[in-house]
């Protein structure tokens, strides 16, 4: 064992840890299980794009009462240090995984014992109601239990500016600073002040579920499609709080719930993963709306920060759309219902991430409306939106990751204000005689046929971490001269900041915080993007190919070639 590791494993065994944490210790220790015990204290938990997250038990590199105890005591003597003589106040809230009420009640203790008003959601909450909170209660901070939509084993923590975004620069990096000057649990104040801690809830539903019937544009498209078709599901998490009421305060009276996945449950026993990017996680709700001949789809993760939808495509048969897709629509029919209603002037905008389709900014250029982007993270794209605060106005923004947001009275992908929206274009679209695939199709013949997946490399523990890092150092030191036969145009290296145009090698500095991440454009139109997680051991390959679409009938046609490209570019790349 290196001598680093067994010198924290000694520190937890000899310190002031609970007896159970030791023994459990030990217990890896007598089945000399040496990787697992690397792994659990090989280093600390650290704030990636999502903040805390990781599997649950014990060790500095799990998700425990002391990793959570001593990142919120870091929290908050960075809050003290940020904000010297204010009150402070912090708003908490959890979701539906196991251990997550645990954790949340831990995190309030330490903020409360430190001194600080602790808004605490009483019953598990949507993680876009926590940064609305946040905003709306005036709090310095906030925090969220929950690891999204990962495998049950894991938890997390995701931190909250005064702005209602995630933390970034240099407030991630300071309070990772903050606590490593901890070096005793002795030193987390673990002891609440019931005082200083206030319970809220409903009245706090009731403000935010204002605001998102505020953004509806099309009412009397609603009231005409009140009876469209809606199946929803919560994947035994927090959607169930709030989205179905919101579709019925909307206007639309025939909502159906997947039962079997209703009650909230952090061992999530209908699905191998609560994760609505993957088809499995949505196969009973596409049963259901078999039986239904429903018009629409939805399923959002635990935390009810990102959805997934299904409609039924051309022929007649339920189709999943992925993240570019749904982001794409969302966006177009915000930047058509907005211009319809003569409320373009030239100052609105849209935000998305850099691996996030490209169609989205030749859309918004074409309703002259200005498309930010930013790196991968929705905090980034909460960052544009405070920097624009009172110059111009957010309309939407969106990442493939299923994360979208319209309205700008939350800063963090949010479920179920995009649920609204997406029933509503729905109806408009059904409004109109056509089908949500319909619009899509359209879409693609006025801006080309975009056509994008994701692959993933899972490679755990620290020695995926080193093979990660190795894959990235090999791309960026001998980046390919060509990608499927065509040239490489660009290479975009946010890492050094530096954009160079290959066939002449001129390098253009990019305005963009550092991110281990590298962009291959080609001749072609071909963008591929590579990216390590900052959340899962995982490196991220995304893969933008596209096509002019001439007429509706050639969908399938091109989707094929289209498919057959990236199939190539993949096995090119070796990254089966």
């Amino acid at each position: 064992m290196e001598t680093a590791i067994q010198s924290k494993i000694d520190t937890w065994l000899s310190g002031n840890y609970d007896p159970m944490t030791k023994q459990e210790i030990q217990q890896l220790i007598s089945a000399g299980n040496e990787t697992e015990l690397a792994d659990a204290f090989y280093k600390d938990l650290e704030f990636g794009t999502g903040g805390l997250r990781g599997t649950m038990g014990v060790g500095s590199n799990r998700m425990n009462k002391y990793t959570v105890g001593m990142a919120t005591q870091g929290l908050a003597n960075y809050l003290k240090i940020s904000f010297p003589g204010e009150q402070l106040k912090v708003a908490i809230a959890h979701d539906s995984r196991n251990n997550s009420d645990y954790f949340a009640r831990i995190t309030a203790d330490v903020f409360s014992a430190n001194g600080i008003k602790v808004y605490f959601f009483k019953e598990l909450r949507p993680t876009p109601e926590l940064s609305f909170a946040i905003r709306h209660l005036g709090c310095q901070s906030g925090v969220v239990v929950t690891a999204s939509h990962n495998p049950k084993e894991y938890n997390g923590y995701k931190a909250y500016w005064n702005d209602g975004a995630q933390l970034i620069a240099p407030h991630d990096k300071n309070v990772i600073k903050e606590v490593e000057k901890i070096k005793s649990v002795d030193e987390v104040k673990f002891q609440r002040v019931d005082s200083n801690v206030e319970l809220v809830g409903e009245e706090i539903d009731k403000v935010y579920i204002d605001n998102i019937l505020s953004l509806s544009i099309s009412k009397d498209a609603i009231q005409r499609q009140k009876d469209l078709k809606i199946v929803f599901t919560p994947i035994h998490g927090t959607g169930i709080t709030l989205v179905p009421q919101v579709l019925k305060k909307m206007g639309f009276t025939n909502v159906h719930v997947v039962e079997a996945q209703a009650t909230p449950d952090g061992n999530f026993p209908t699905v191998i993963y609560p994760n609505p990017e993957e088809k499995e996680a949505l196969s009973l709700a596409l049963q259901q709306a078999e039986k239904l001949d429903a018009d629409l789809v939805m399923a959002t993760d635990p935390d009810a920060d990102r959805v997934g939808i299904a409609v039924k495509n051309h022929h007649g048969k339920f189709q999943l759309m992925n993240g570019n897709q749904t982001g794409s629509l969302l966006i177009y029919y915000m930047l058509r219902a907005w211009k319809e209603s003569g409320k373009i002037t030239g100052k609105e905008y849209v935000v998305k991430t850099i691996v996030t389709t490209d169609l989205i900014d030749k859309m918004a250029a074409s309703f002259g409306v200005e498309c930010f982007n930013t790196l991968t993270g929705f905090k980034y794209i909460a960052g544009i939106m405070r920097d624009l605060e009172g110059k111009k106005k957010f309309i939407a923004g969106g990442e493939e990751s299923y994360g979208y947001l319209v309205g700008d009275f939350v800063r963090d992908k949010d479920a179920i204000t995009s649920c609204a929206m997406i029933a509503e274009l729905v109806a408009y679209a059904k409004d109109k005689g056509i089908s949500l695939f319909d619009m899509l199709m359209e879409v693609y013949m006025q801006y080309g046929f975009y056509y994008e997946t994701l692959v993933s490399l899972t490679k755990k523990g620290m020695t995926g971490a080193q093979e990660i890092k190795q894959m990235m150092v090999n791309l960026r030191n001998n980046p390919p001269k060509t990608i499927n036969g065509s040239p490489l145009l660009y290479l975009k290296d946010y890492e050094n900041r530096m954009e160079t145009h290959v066939p002449t090698g001129k390098t253009t500095p990019m305005n963009f915080d550092k991110s281990d991440v590298l962009q291959f454009i080609t001749e072609d139109g071909s963008k591929i993007s590579a990216r390590p997680s900052g959340t899962e051991p995982k490196i991220k390959f995304y893969f933008s190919v596209n096509a002019p679409l001439k007429r509706k009938e050639d969908f399938d046609q091109v989707a094929v070639q289209l498919q057959e490209k990236v199939k190539a570019i993949v096995e090119e790349m070796s990254l089966k």
